[in-house]
């Protein structure tokens, strides 16, 4: 055995990219698995091609997986990579820009022939011509030793080459002494016995590859993160979400009721859920999103737990579904995961451009309750707490998340039910005295179930008269229900807590973000108050209505940054409310925010006059 060092890091951020086919996504959920066991923290970072099999060897089919992993908090995937893993050329050409100057390259050199390197676009070929000097590379037969090792079992070529992501798996637990256990009694579950014997072997041979071969002379630990005491596990935005829905019908005793159609990145809920009916919930996948929204309408009216998920395509046709909820004045929740638009645009990269649309996409004057999640264990929070208002407010709640958030994944604590506030309902019964739009303190009307004797009362999308519900084209009652929904969607802003503000209470500056930027900014901000600044930071939850402190937090800093994935539609909605000149800091290019990327802007304005 070849005596080989261990070197201690602090934090490693490492990225596996390939051709769509290749298996990333697997290899970076085994990782990311396995390390969340060793106990560090982490965030990750799926990035999917748009093409469900684009071309073998092309440059807009590469997928690619990034985790950041360390000994302390982890609040986003890296700025770039420590370690690329490039499968093929194309891999290394789209991945390269991106992998910080020193850093590891380890290349799969079977694929790196001239028939790829042309697909790649190279005209030479980057191991031979010094492209990749500033980098420690490592080239590697992932593929050939990939099939030497599993050459008895008897499995055709196509089969057998696609077990050479669980050799590059192996290599790289070897190189960052990860177990590789979880993911052989995961292969066991998963794959028939032949497959997995392939696999398993294709582990084990790159684990011990990195063992004894010669030019890796030295491997890296990260020490556990210190971490709160409790029982922990990866979860994803989406799966978060799907967990936040059903924590809700428990607390509520309401029965869940999802209608959806299928879409990009927000289908893995509709998954999720309709895996979940020995808990009493239903799942429908409609025809289309319109019967989607209606169908999940339709479930709220009968005194369940209506909701619908989509993304930004989707949101524009139920559109008037939802203006008839309004209308209706009952408890929907819409979640909208958003994606890189408009159209089609690009379905499987990240945006926060939807929130001009689920504020103002409607006919007539249409306020909703509008709430952000701001990570993905943040997403069952913001679930729990949709319903909580849309239930106690009679009122169609949206969220929204994106991308980022649906398929990254974080350490989470498994929170105890008993521990989270019931959420209270109150269905109709008494006959005596009832209107149907009949108002609380709150302006919020009763939720009468169809069928409840005494209680038979008109609902559609033309205008009600005050608390009879009746049709009424009366232009005064028109303006007074108008003014009247408007201001119950804005009494929620009676219920919230005080907004938290990170870093300094008041100052020379405050960051406001929503959405996926979280990490970004908290680790941005921190890193300008190390160097003395005084700086805030808040990261909004509820977007419509604002919370009531927040003018007040607006007045104690002399200047206001607000970086988002879009051009500026937070900021433009800041500056009409509060007048105020708020800083935009914008991007649009289907990628989360980097650290540096936020942490330079701060420091532009700072210096600007």
């Amino acid at each position: 055995m070849i005596s080989k060092k261990t070197e201690a890091l602090d934090a490693v951020a490492i990225r596996f990219a390939g051709d769509s086919g290749d298996g990333m996504q697997i290899t970076g959920d085994q990782f990311t698995g396995t390390t969340a066991l060793v106990g560090n923290d982490l965030a990750t970072f799926p990035d999917f091609p748009a093409e469900i099999r684009a071309p073998a060897g092309s440059l807009f089919g590469v997928s690619g997986f990034q985790i950041n992993f360390s000994s302390r908090e982890v609040y986003t995937p890296g700025d770039r990579p420590d370690v690329l893993v490039a499968m093929n050329p194309a891999a290394l050409r789209t991945n390269l820009p991106d992998l910080k100057p020193g850093g590891i390259l380890i290349l799969n050199t079977e694929q790196f022939n001239e028939k790829n390197l042309e697909r790649a676009g190279y005209q030479t070929d980057p191991q031979a011509d010094g492209s990749l000097s500033s980098f420690r590379v490592y080239p590697v037969d992932i593929t050939g030793m990939t099939l030497k090792a599993i050459s008895d079992i008897g499995l055709n070529q196509r089969a057998a080459v696609r077990s050479k992501n669980f050799f590059a798996l192996g290599l790289v637990y070897w190189m960052f002494n990860r177990p590789i256990e979880h993911t052989l009694e995961w292969i066991q579950k998963k794959f028939a016995p032949e497959l997995a014997a392939a696999n398993e072997r294709a582990l084990k041979a790159g684990y011990h590859y990195g063992e004894t071969a010669e030019i890796f002379t030295h491997n890296y630990t990260v020490e556990q993160a210190p971490i709160t005491p409790g029982r922990y596990r990866r979860i994803s935005g989406n799966e978060a979400l799907g967990l936040g829905l059903l924590a809700a019908a428990e607390l509520s005793g309401l029965e869940l009721f999802l209608g959806s159609y299928p879409i990009t990145p927000a289908s893995d809920v509709l998954h999720f859920l309709s895996q979940q009916k020995h808990l009493g919930v239903k799942t429908f996948q409609a025809e289309d999103e319109i019967a989607a929204v209606a169908a999940a309408l339709g479930a709220a009216y009968a005194g369940g737990l209506g909701v619908t998920t989509t993304s930004g395509p989707g949101m524009a046709l139920k559109a008037e579904a939802i203006n008839l909820a309004l209308m209706l004045e009952l408890p929907l929740i819409i979640c909208d995961i958003q994606r890189a638009g408009p159209s089609t645009g690009l379905p499987t990269k990240t945006e926060q451009a939807d929130l001009l649309q689920v504020m103002f996409g409607r006919n007539g004057e249409s306020p909703l309750v509008v709430l952000a999640a701001k990570s993905p264990g943040d997403c069952f929070w913001t679930a729990i707490e949709a319903v909580r208002i849309a239930v106690r407010q009679m009122v169609p709640v949206i969220i929204l998340t994106d991308g980022y958030l649906a398929n990254g994944a974080e350490p989470w604590p498994i929170p105890q039910m008993s521990e989270i506030p019931r959420i209270p309902v109150q269905f109709r019964t008494d006959p005596e005295g009832f209107k149907p739009y009949l108002r609380d303190e709150m302006l919020s009307r009763p939720w009468a179930v169809p069928g409840t004797p005494g209680l038979e009362h008109r609902i559609g999308g033309l205008e009600k008269q005050h608390e009879t519900g009746n049709i009424s084209y009366d232009p005064q009652n028109h303006e007074f229900m108008v003014k009247l929904r408007a201001e119950k969607v804005r009494k929620v802003a009676d219920l919230l807590p005080p907004t938290v503000v990170d870093g300094d209470a008041e100052g020379d500056m405050l960051v406001i973000g929503w959405g996926c930027s979280d990490g970004a900014i908290k680790s941005a901000v921190a890193g300008m108050r190390a160097r003395g600044h005084r700086i805030g930071h808040v990261q909004l939850r509820h977007l419509n209505p604002f919370p009531n402190d927040l003018g007040d937090i607006l007045g104690r800093f002399r200047k206001v940054l607000v970086p988002e994935l879009n051009m500026g539609q937070l900021a433009m909605l800041l500056r009409a409310r509060y007048v105020i000149d708020v800083h935009s800091f914008t991007k649009v290019q289907g990628k989360p925010f980097q650290e540096i990327e936020i942490r330079d802007a701060i420091g532009a304005q700072l210096e600007a006059n």
